[in-house]
């Protein structure tokens, strides 16, 4: 932790590639002269030339290792990234990962060869519609987005099976996920936006007024991305149903939920499961993910083929055959071969690994930790839903007295070397701070992540500049993010004479 308040000289930093660290001569790897004759490429294999870095192997190896002490990780510090559930990784999930008997087969491999990998997708299916109220479950869908936009091609589907083609419009609450108008704009319906009440539910007045035989459905984010519980969770889903629509439940906040509430039991009608925000898979840095989809009885007809099911019951001397089946009204593929199986291993080891009563226990404490944080900092930074919440909050990020913003209080973080909670969202809060602490984390943690943020509170009153540049202590300064997103710069770098060429 850092105590100065004057602001340090910004580090230049210039990182020297793979190219400009060759030296010629230099090799990786030297292999023993072969014993046996040699054969050339074919020609149409080879480039006539590719310049390529000449160093030893142990060179290779302290570059990236250098490059990725810059990069922040979960593994590294706490990691409060409000709706997105940054919880640390257990390693167990790994090394079952890494077994040989799920590391080296193959999705082409006769079903006959892989039944073990076939019961573990089976299990993993029955836990999923066990832990969520859900009636089938698919394992198909490769992220949360993609299993969103399974969810709204079954909700279009289902109605469509009905002669129900007027239904195009879809109601989003504007404390929904960001990617929830997105699914739904991809397929071509109306995005509605209904507002949320001064206590942070859906504005019941708004959905009312909305809901006609027009509407496909509304997709709910609950807890919602303020990290508060909705209400009159049962009035929506009423309401809804009243005009003909569909209940889409948003699962990347499942976490708070966990063994406490079964959205199937709450009246929704289908929901996608973040793997790696609940269920503890990595994140990735953009893949692979997994989104499984879980769905009411009335709409299992439509999931994504195949299914893994049971097509040999056996007996006592014949263990059962798993297989795959194909819904009769299914939407089709979403993804080739059958989710990703890595992804899925690791989230059935952290299942298993907990049990029913460790999985309440995650999201007991999840819930906790906000509040305790909560309580912490709601008298230093002001809470606009200030009430009890669930796994995470939104604060305003700004000082009275100061014109700092959120973003400057984010930057001053990293001098903390806390990595920063969300910003700007969700927009319906002023400058928001989304703070999610998860139930990975120690109360020592939280005390010094309040404590940090209290400080940078101070720090604002008596000296803003400090925090309108930073961060100091960091090997690059306050980015141009718009800049970086407008400009893209994705290719490696080569020497000045073949990049010309």
């Amino acid at each position: 932790m850092i105590e100065n308040t004057v602001p340090m000289e910004k580090p230049k930093v210039v990182e020297p590639t793979l190219f400009e660290l060759s030296s010629p001569g230099r090799s990786g790897v030297t292999f023993p002269q072969p014993d046996v004759p040699v054969a050339s490429l074919p020609k149409s294999l080879l480039r006539k030339e590719l310049p390529l870095p000449e160093l030893a192997e142990v060179d290779v190896i302290r570059h990236y290792m250098h490059l990725s002490k810059f990069n922040y990780s979960v593994d590294g510090g706490f990691y409060p990234l409000g709706s997105c559930t940054m919880k640390y990784n257990p390693k167990i999930n790994e090394d079952i990962a890494r077994l040989p008997g799920f590391a080296f087969t193959h999705p082409l491999q006769p079903i006959e060869s892989v039944q073990g990998n076939m019961a573990l997708l089976y299990t993993m299916q029955e836990w999923l519609k066990e832990i969520s109220g859900f009636k089938a479950v698919t394992l198909q869908p490769s992220a949360g987005a993609q299993g969103e936009l399974t969810g709204v091609l079954i909700m279009r589907a289902y109605h469509q099976s009905r002669g129900d083609t007027k239904r195009i419009k879809m109601l989003i609450p504007d404390s929904a996920h960001g990617t929830n108008p997105a699914s739904s704009g991809m397929i071509g319906l109306q995005i509605v936006q209904i507002p949320s009440d001064k206590h942070g539910n859906v504005d019941l007045a708004a959905l009312k007024a909305e809901c006609d035989d027009t509407v496909v459905g509304l997709m709910l984010t609950n807890p919602n991305t303020l990290g508060l519980f909705d209400e009159h969770l049962e009035e929506v889903v009423k309401t809804i149903h009243a005009c003909g629509g569909l209940v889409y439940g948003d699962g990347a906040n499942l976490n708070a939920l966990l063994g406490v509430l079964r959205p199937g039991d709450a009246g929704i009608d289908l929901m996608h499961f973040n793997l790696h925000k609940t269920f503890s898979t990595p994140h990735g840095g953009g893949g692979p993910g997994s989104g499984p989809v879980g769905v009411t009885a009335s709409l299992a007809d439509f999931l994504p083929a195949p299914i893994v099911d049971i097509v040999d019951e056996g007996d006592d001397d014949i263990p059962p055959l798993y297989g795959f089946i194909n819904p009769p009204k299914t939407i089709g593929r979403v993804k080739s071969f059958h989710g990703h199986f890595g992804v899925i291993l690791r989230a059935f080891t952290y299942i298993a690994m907990h049990g029913p009563e460790g999985l309440r226990q995650i999201s007991e404490y999840a819930v906790l930790n906000a509040n305790y944080l909560l309580a912490r900092l709601r008298s230093t930074y002001n809470v606009p839903y200030d009430r009890i919440c669930m796994h995470e909050f939104v604060a305003e990020g700004m000082v009275e007295g100061s014109d700092v913003r959120a973003l400057d209080i984010a930057k001053r973080l990293m001098d903390y070397d806390f990595h920063p909670p969300t910003n700007y969202f969700p927009m319906i809060v002023h400058e928001a701070l989304m703070i999610e602490p998860t139930e990975t984390e120690n109360k020592d943690t939280l005390d010094a992540f309040a404590e940090a943020l209290i400080k940078i509170a101070a720090e604002a009153k008596t000296n803003p500049e400090l925090l309108h540049e930073a961060p100091h202590k960091t090997p690059f300064g306050r980015m141009d993010e718009v800049k970086a997103a407008r400009e893209l710069v994705l290719c490696c770098w080569l020497p000045e004479d073949y990049a010309s060429s």
